[in-house]
């Protein structure tokens, strides 16, 4: 496992205008001198948190999907994000994870946001997606997964870095703040957090606040609520010497379907 470098671009996104936030992040990549090995977008970087995928959705053949697999393949880096997709005549909340040689893999939400009325419109997914990059083990999560930690629970060290992407608004952003943290202590492993700023539709307020966690739950980069691309290294001798040093990892509950 090399040392990998990650880019967070947190920035506020053109409400169901996906034209104008491919245009937006096609500069915000194209401006970047040293993306690293990954970038990160957020959730529903398309069009922001909507639920009119009837309008919206398209397929795995559709532009912001051929606009990410174009752009990972130009810049030689992964980039990952969540889009609408339409797909066997259901929606889903999809996860892409584009690779620098033109290779996808997908994720779908799991746990879909109810109090919004996600469930109503979108399918959830029910599989985890690992992926690896320089030798990394990487699982991401959409947003409202952070919640729930045996969906993301790090048994036998399966991941080294878990990514959430996400549309996490400003009123609840002691409990983003905090999960990513919870979640990096409990895992042994990094966590990344890339939110979205600014008002949505709905007139709700993101501030932001994407962050990256160390193995530890010690917090090494976080942003505030304005726009920003940041470029973050992160150690493979931190990963493996955290767990070598406090095996915590050793001691997880893999018995958790059969609890009472």
């Amino acid at each position: 496992m090399q040392d990998l470098k990650v880019t967070l671009i947190q920035s506020a996104l053109f409400w169901e205008d996906i034209e104008a936030n491919l245009a937006m992040f096609d500069a915000r990549i194209d401006a970047l001198q040293t993306p690293g090995d990954l970038i990160i977008l957020p959730e529903m970087f398309s069009t922001g948190f909507s639920m009119r995928p009837q309008k919206l959705a398209e397929s795995m053949n559709g532009r912001a999907v051929t606009w990410i697999r174009q752009k990972a393949t130009s810049r030689e880096v992964a980039i990952t994000g969540s889009i609408m997709i339409r797909e066997d005549g259901s929606y889903y909340n999809r996860l892409i994870w584009a690779e620098p040689g033109g290779g996808l893999a997908t994720y779908d939400k799991k746990h879909l946001f109810r109090y919004a009325g996600e469930h109503k419109v979108y399918s959830p997914g029910n599989r985890l997606l690992t992926v690896s990059l320089k030798g990394w083990k990487i699982r991401p999560f959409i947003c409202y997964d952070l919640r729930f930690p045996l969906w993301t629970r790090n048994f036998d060290n399966a991941y080294d870095l878990a990514i959430f992407v996400a549309n996490w608004p400003e009123r609840r952003s002691a409990h983003w703040r905090c999960l990513l943290v919870a979640r990096a202590i409990e895992n042994q492993a990094y966590v990344i957090g890339v939110n979205r700023i600014g008002d949505d539709g709905n007139g709700y307020y993101h501030s932001g606040d994407s962050a990256v966690i160390d193995p530890a739950g010690k917090t090494v980069f976080t942003m505030s609520h304005a726009p920003c691309s940041k470029t973050v290294p992160l150690s493979a001798s931190a990963v493996t010497a955290y767990r070598s040093g406090f095996p915590a990892w050793q001691d997880a509950d893999r018995d958790l379907a059969n609890l009472p």
